[in-house]
């Protein structure tokens, strides 16, 4: 363990090296903060969670998955809670928790009558008022306050090592997978007909979405992390018809959103995982406005000249 810890470490600070360098470039307004420590490695994990979550937005948008996302982001409470009752790392009990819940909303589709958007609101809902619950009865539940809304300017290295891991599991699952989880995403049928393993595909694929959202936490907090799933996917939606550019994209949507909301969250005093979160919907804004092919300009440009 000591040894895996000061590799971890070693990495961390390699990484932060790097990142540095394009940010010595900047006038010295912006670059300013990043002089402290905790801006440094508030600025790291930002960029991991910006492009862990973007990278998934796309599979979530494309496969209509917006409420599982919902559903695992608060069914992770409860365990959240009971890990910090035990004494444990929060990951363990919240990936513990969401996997659990999602299993169940699996089962339930599967061998009931209950359809899938029904399975995931009494799943997630029920889940969520547990974690209530137990919260309710811990004295001091200041720092799950944290969990709840996040806190990307305090976060902890072994947070830090966790989001990076995660985004390494996740990088390397999409690029070994590539292709049965393009098929998966567009035609479940056809990927079945070719051999694949869609129940495994299923639920490999919700595992990650677990995985990114545990690492998520200390960042944008299990509330607004549901919104980091969505909103850069389906920003690079409106702006390409093409899956590849659309993960180009939603990536760089996610990274643009936690840089300039950590910057925002700095200067004005407010809530990390807010601001980054009012960044993403900004930019979706933006292209909802002003996408070339799928913009509101472009369609009343062309309504208009249907019109002539």
């Amino acid at each position: 363990m000591p040894l895996l810890e000061s590799l971890g470490s070693d990495l961390i600070e390699a990484l932060i090296g790097l990142l540095m360098i394009p940010i010595g470039l900047l006038p010295d307004s912006l670059s300013a903060p990043f002089e402290y420590r905790f801006m440094q490695r508030a600025l790291l994990t930002s960029v991991l969670v910006g492009a862990i979550c973007g990278l998934l937005s796309s599979f979530v948008v494309l496969k209509r998955w917006s409420l599982l996302g919902d559903a695992i982001s608060h069914a992770v409470l409860p365990g959240v809670a009971i890990a910090y009752l035990l004494g444990w790392p929060f990951f363990i009990g919240a990936f513990i928790t969401g996997a659990l819940t999602s299993l169940g909303i699996g089962a339930i589709e599967r061998h009931t009558r209950i359809k899938s958007d029904a399975a995931m609101g009494l799943m997630f809902t029920a889940a969520f008022a547990l974690g209530i619950v137990i919260i309710s009865k811990i004295a001091s539940s200041t720092h799950l306050m944290h969990i709840l809304f996040g806190n990307v300017l305090g976060v902890q290295t072994s947070a830090l090592m966790l989001t990076l891991l995660a985004g390494v599991i996740a990088i390397l699952a999409i690029w070994l997978a590539y292709r049965p989880l393009l098929l998966y995403t567009f035609d479940p049928q056809q990927a079945q007909a070719l051999g694949f393993n869609i129940g495994l595909i299923h639920y490999g694929l919700i595992l990650l979405l677990t995985l990114t959202i545990v690492a998520s936490l200390e960042t944008v907090g299990i509330i607004l992390v549901v919104a980091m799933l969505i909103t850069p996917g389906a920003t690079a939606h409106l702006l390409t018809d093409r899956f590849k550019p659309m993960l180009a994209i939603a990536v760089l949507v996610g990274i643009i959103s936690a840089v300039a909301g950590l910057l925002l969250s700095f200067h004005l005093d407010v809530a990390s995982g807010g601001a980054i979160v009012l960044v993403a919907t900004a930019l979706f804004c933006l292209a909802l406005i002003a996408a070339p092919k799928h913009g509101l300009l472009v369609r009343v440009w062309r309504r208009n000249r249907l019109q002539e």
